[in-house]
């Protein structure tokens, strides 16, 4: 007599691949967020009423403390290398923005070094940071 009904064989997933996806994935995702990490300054934002939502992606960021000194992308620069930053962005990136980030507590001369630097180089387009107040 033959037997009609088939016999199932028992599917087999083989976890021990799992781990090493999962593995790989892990590192993935720590080299990319590693990748993405901006470079702050430790600012206390000035409050402001009507504050609009600028892309801070592919502009500049100049970061004022409240001791004054200027930061960009990790390290401090003086007032002659700013120029020299700022004119080499603007030179690879003619649309770019600059995005000005100062501590509330920053002097005012401190600034205006950063906005005397932004117009002798004619820039436009320039945003400030600040914390909508509530």
């Amino acid at each position: 007599m033959i037997d009609l009904k088939k016999r199932k064989r028992a599917t087999f997933v083989p976890l021990s691949s799992m781990s090493d996806i999962g593995f790989l994935l892990l590192i993935f995702i720590m080299l990319i967020s590693l990748m993405n990490r901006r470079q702050e300054a430790k600012v206390d934002y000035p409050e402001a009423r009507d504050a609009e939502t600028a892309s801070a992606a592919t502009a500049l960021e100049v970061w004022v403390d409240s001791t004054g000194a200027i930061v960009i992308a990790g390290a401090k620069v003086d007032g002659e290398a700013l120029d020299g930053i700022i004119a080499a962005y603007l030179e690879n990136n003619p649309d770019g923005t600059i995005r000005v980030a100062a501590d509330r507590n920053t002097p005012y001369r401190s600034i205006d070094r950063v906005i005397g630097t932004l117009q002798r180089l004619q820039l436009r387009a320039v945003s400030f940071a600040v914390k909508e107040s509530p």
